[in-house]
């Protein structure tokens, strides 16, 4: 299939279903808690609600501060951002998940669509665990090049968002879902780099390259 992506207000609607389904369910938690506060006097439903209300909290400002630097226009078209700062941001997105996050990148300010393709791309390898797992994430400066792996029992990425990765999928089939992996494919072309997706037991690994760079994929110890 054709090179293609989608028109640009159906790209940023879809961007936007994508971020309210995430934020639906800490903000109803909030919602719920409060009623809980209001209507319960018993001190120990009280805690609880108290409990559920913080944890929250900490979970929708988590997503909302991840969404600003991976959906959002942090900085402008040339903006450079500290790599750490979007680990910080990537680890607070998993802090209360049960896919663990690995990032050991280096410490290094990288161009805005690269860090942005790497948190992207942690979502996407978070997708391919549908029992939850391990997202590990590394750079090679030398030879620039980014590496997501994925791991846990069941680990897959479907061929239609390798599709998309690679900047060939269907637009007429994105939806809500598929948005993230074509989203993920658009910001690798903007940065120049390929995305080359390896799948063997329960492992997706998804290396990002430069266009003219080969293939390079380390295999598990």
């Amino acid at each position: 299939m054709a090179d293609a992506s989608l028109d640009g207000l159906d790209l940023a609607a879809l961007l936007c279903s994508r971020v309210c389904h995430d934020m639906i369910n800490p903000v109803g938690a909030i919602i719920n808690g409060l009623e809980v506060l209001d209507g319960d006097p018993d001190a120990e439903m009280q805690s609880i609600a108290l409990d559920l209300v913080r944890k929250s909290a900490a979970a929708a400002s988590a997503k909302l501060q991840f969404c600003r630097l991976a959906y959002g226009a942090a900085g402008s078209a040339a903006a450079m951002i500290d790599l750490v700062e979007a680990a910080n941001v990537a680890r607070g997105l998993f802090s209360d998940n049960r896919t663990k996050l690995d990032w050991t990148t280096e410490p290094v300010l990288m161009p805005k669509n690269k860090v942005k393709l790497i948190l992207n791309l942690c979502v996407v390898g978070a997708a391919a665990l549908p029992r939850g797992g391990l997202v590990a994430v590394s750079t090679d400066a030398a030879v620039d090049r980014i590496v997501v792996a994925a791991e846990g029992r069941n680990a897959n990425l479907s061929v239609q968002s390798q599709d998309h990765l690679a900047g060939k999928g269907d637009i007429a089939a994105v939806d809500s879902r598929a948005i993230q992996a074509h989203y993920t494919g658009l910001l690798a072309k903007a940065a120049a780099m390929r995305l080359d997706v390896v799948q063997a037991d329960a492992r997706v690994t998804i290396v990002a390259l430069p266009i003219a760079r080969p293939m390079i994929v380390e295999t598990a110890a």
